[in-house]
């Protein structure tokens, strides 16, 4: 495993497509919504999802299109991955960019595209779409850590 370790090897700008997109575990995290006050600046993390993240597969149900139907929706790649200061801790792109290693429940190490979601780590067992909830209560639904 350690030999084909590419993320060990490569920047996130030197990654292929397949590379990149196999770097994502499938925790969902990044598809949930945040509230910012407008005032400070403070974000508060939500256990909304976006109206495209499927819950059972903990993947978008419009990758392809996804940045076209929600307007918000943000382009990760290894110029501005940096600059979002939002993702979790353990998000695997985050992780790379910082040099540290993958967790091993990272389906990349497990080698188990389930282990992510075994492991505790997505938002499949908690999260809700935002096409089930008034956007009034949005603040009933924020959480503390991601």
């Amino acid at each position: 495993m350690e030999e084909d370790a590419f993320w060990k090897k490569k920047t996130l700008s030197e990654l292929s497509h397949s590379e990149w997109e196999s770097l994502c575990d499938g925790c969902g995290k990044c598809c949930l919504l945040k509230l910012e006050d407008e005032d400070t600046g403070k974000r508060e993390y939500t256990r909304i999802s976006c109206h495209l993240l499927d819950l059972g597969q903990c993947e978008c149900s419009d990758y392809e299109n996804r940045h076209k139907r929600v307007a918000d929706c943000i382009k990760f790649d290894a110029k501005t991955i940096s600059t979002i200061d939002w993702l979790p801790e353990t998000c695997a792109y985050r992780l790379v960019n910082e040099n540290k290693d993958l967790p091993f429940w990272h389906p990349l190490i497990s080698g188990y595209s389930e282990s992510v979601h075994e492991a505790g780590m997505s938002v499949r067992s908690w999260a809700i779409s935002e096409k089930q909830v008034n956007e009034e209560k949005y603040f009933d639904y924020i959480i503390e850590k991601l």
